[in-house]
């Protein structure tokens, strides 16, 4: 008998934000719905409220334009390198869309706002004027920071989106389709190593804190480095003959037992951590944390779009506690591992997944030594 396999969630998986739905434009209709409901229900006269209405929707739209003018002011200084000689294109970048049709608006709004009142068109525009100069020059209209997170996701222009595509394009698009082979390669000269096949992918280390070792052993003793897997030499980039490999390791669980995957940092996030220690780059803690859950988020969705990639890679995100654990790592990666098991095996009722060893036998294992006795570099793509 078969059951459906259902990946269960990691007891310690760090929260991941979710890409925002629609509930703020949501809730502006609802807020809308109320006030009309309100305004209707206060039973004032319709002309005096039509025409005071009118006038505050004319006042934004001077804001807007002033604000555009404002813009404009620095732009014409920039026409050649940022808006290719154009000033038509200076001038539609600055103003909202269909700015004249706004104008038109604005002066018709005016009109009827003013209609009936005393007080001169002149002096009722000044001081609309004045009163939205007044907001731009203290600062009162700046976009609050999640207006600029969410302006910066759905435009995809922020800095882990960057790295999340650059690391996807330059390197594990090149490497990951040929994961299986080198696993496959492997497992033929050392058959009681990789004995799961659901575990033949690239573990890929997404640490939230940025924090990434380039010695695995040194950030765990209960990993150990086994071998490299075989190579894969191409031209890339003006380089000659470039070298592209992954490197196996032991993981040893609570019982000493060996399990052997392939597992590496995603190295991207050496430059988040670089660039929140450079205050050329004006990258706060904070915002390492953000852009590094994006840049999982968006990897992920890279990845999973990806038909070439499918069932080579396993992303392993966590978060350290504040406390000191030796093997944090090492139990992380088990516990992926563990599941990969479980995955593989859980159609098969009544047969145990297989054993893993219990220590590194030098007569099994059959090295894969490079020809060169210089050392290579794990990956020479600039990743």
């Amino acid at each position: 008998m078969s059951r459906e396999w259902r990946r269960p969630s990691h007891p310690r998986a760090p929260q991941i934000p979710r890409a925002r739905g629609g509930r703020a434009q949501r809730a502006v209709y609802l807020l809308l719905a109320l006030c009309a409901a309100a305004l209707c229900l206060a039973g004032e006269p319709l002309v005096p409220a039509a025409r005071s209405l009118t006038f505050h929707f004319a006042t934004l739209q001077i804001g807007a334009l002033l604000k555009g003018a404002c813009y404009l002011a620095e732009e014409i200084f920039h026409l050649q390198s940022r808006h290719h000689g154009s000033f038509w294109r200076a001038l539609s970048s600055c103003f909202p869309p269909r700015w004249h049709g706004a104008m038109l608006l604005l002066c018709a709004s005016a009109y009827v706002a003013l209609l009936g009142d005393g007080q001169p068109l002149g002096l009722q525009l000044g001081l609309a004027s004045l009163c939205q100069l007044l907001i731009l020059a203290l600062g009162l209209q700046k976009p609050s920071a999640v207006e600029v997170s969410e302006m910066s996701e759905r435009s995809k222009q922020n800095v882990a989106h960057g790295l999340a595509w650059s690391y996807y394009v330059g390197y594990l698009k090149i490497v990951l389709p040929r994961v299986k082979k080198s696993m496959e390669e492997f497992s033929s000269a050392n058959p009681n190593l990789l004995v799961c096949r659901k575990t033949w992918k690239l573990h890929i280390l997404i640490p939230l804190s940025c924090d990434v070792y380039d010695d695995l052993e040194k950030a765990d003793s209960n990993i150990q480095y086994l071998t490299d897997l075989s190579e894969t030499t191409m031209a890339r980039a003006g380089t000659k003959k470039r070298v592209y490999k992954h490197s196996l390791y032991a993981i040893r669980d609570e019982e000493s037992q060996l399990w052997h995957c392939a597992v590496e940092y995603a190295t991207p996030l050496q430059s988040l951590y670089a660039m929140s220690q450079d205050e050329c780059a004006a990258f706060s803690r904070e915002e390492r944390l953000e852009q590094a859950k994006l840049f999982y988020r968006t990897l992920e969705e890279i990845l999973q779009s990806s038909k070439e990639c499918a069932g080579t890679y396993r992303l392993i995100a966590y978060e350290e506690s504040g406390e000191e654990e030796t093997h944090f790592l090492s139990r992380e990666i088990l516990w992926h591992l563990r599941q990969q098991h479980q995955e593989e095996f859980a159609v098969h009722e009544g047969t145990p997944p297989p054993t893993p060893s219990t220590a590194l036998d030098s007569a099994e294992l059959n090295l894969q030594i490079s020809v060169s006795d210089l050392p290579q570099p794990l990956r020479s793509d600039g990743f």
